[in-house]
């Protein structure tokens, strides 16, 4: 297997591989365009984006600076809004919904590294992909960790740490972060 067969299965890889790195190096290319572009260019910036996504669905509306691994694995459906200064480890898929608002500063983790010191002292690296579905709102300075999924209609409070999945129709927040209460959608 290659390191990005390694890398899109899930297995541990070497990220410093020199086909990972070049992908990483264009996606910042493009991304930094992307950011440089002024508000009157706005077009010109979501064709870029178009450019840099794995799938867009209408209307995507993002704030810049945005960052992100390789673009590619990040799946967008339709009316999708980033504020200011999120970050994306798509090393694996990350997978968004409809009808999502994600406040600034958020970021979505899906790469991690061993917990055995050992293993970790290799550079070796792995991920685990993230799924946020539709009607979500993500408040600002949130972490998604990786493995993550987020049902429906999930309103995530603003510093949030999430490490395990979500049920549908819920608040959390906190870190770790907890139900707080149901939502009545």
């Amino acid at each position: 297997m290659t390191e990005k067969e390694k890398m899109l299965s899930g297995k541990l890889y070497n990220a410093s591989d020199p086909q990972l790195s070049l992908e990483r190096h264009k996606a910042r290319l493009l991304f930094q365009k992307i950011n440089s572009i002024s508000e009157d260019e706005k077009n010109v910036r979501n064709e870029l984006f178009h450019e840099l996504f794995g799938k867009v669905g209408n209307s995507l509306w993002v704030e810049p600076p945005f960052y992100c691994d390789y673009g590619y694995n990040i799946n967008l459906g339709n009316n999708v809004f980033f504020n200011f200064n999120c970050c994306i480890l798509d090393v694996m898929e990350v997978s968004i919904g409809n009808n999502v608002l994600i406040g600034p500063n958020v970021q979505i983790y899906t790469a991690t590294h061993p917990i055995n010191a050992k293993e970790r002292a290799t550079m070796l690296e792995f991920a685990k992909p993230i799924k946020i579905g539709n009607d979500v709102w993500i408040g600002g300075g949130a972490i998604i960790c990786p493995g993550v999924t987020i049902g429906d209609g999930v309103v995530i409070g603003a510093g949030a740490v999430v490490t395990k999945n979500v049920s549908d129709n819920v608040f959390v927040a906190g870190n770790p972060a907890k139900e707080i209460k149901r939502i009545d959608n």
